[in-house]
């Protein structure tokens, strides 16, 4: 079994996505380990907030077959993909690390790079593997956390009803 860490996020009727969501992360791959849900202004374009969290669970498939189902679960809740790139979205589940495979594997590049370059990234990621050293900079997310420009880009925790 593999260790993936994904994040979450949507900023159309993200409550409701978000739920969905975890749900068939929940069916396909069972127990998860969440962090808080957090919201955040939306980065690179103008548009609704997101919600996002960072999620932990163990699965037998490739990266290949992981990011297949992944892609899957974003089509079930509405996922657009051909607007820009940087635009909203019903539903956005990316991995984050994949065990500690670090290159291009199958397509996706791990640990993808948004660790540290988002706070509504990298946050959630602190909560729940704050411990856990990032593969290429060795270094843990708790203190890639402490070290982070927290001005630069806001964020608070939110409740789903």
């Amino acid at each position: 079994m593999s260790t993936v860490y994904v994040s979450i996020g949507s900023n159309i009727d993200k409550e409701s996505n978000i739920k969905g969501c975890l749900q068939a992360l929940a069916e396909n791959f069972g127990a998860l380990e969440l962090s808080k849900i957090y919201e955040s202004e939306a980065v690179g374009f103008d548009g609704d907030n997101f919600f996002n969290l960072v999620g932990k669970f163990e699965t037998e498939l490739s990266v290949a077959d992981l990011n297949i189902r992944l892609k899957a679960i974003e089509d079930q809740y509405g996922r657009e993909r051909t607007g820009p790139k940087f635009s909203g979205r019903t539903l956005d589940i990316d991995i984050l690390t994949y065990d500690d495979l670090v290159g291009v594997i199958d397509g996706v590049e791990l640990p993808r790079d948004e660790i540290t370059k988002n706070a509504f990234v990298l946050l959630p990621l602190s909560e729940i593997a704050p411990n856990v050293l990032h593969p290429t900079q060795g270094v843990s997310y708790a203190r890639l956390w402490f070290f982070f420009d927290k001005d630069s880009q806001k964020l608070w925790p939110v409740t789903l009803s």
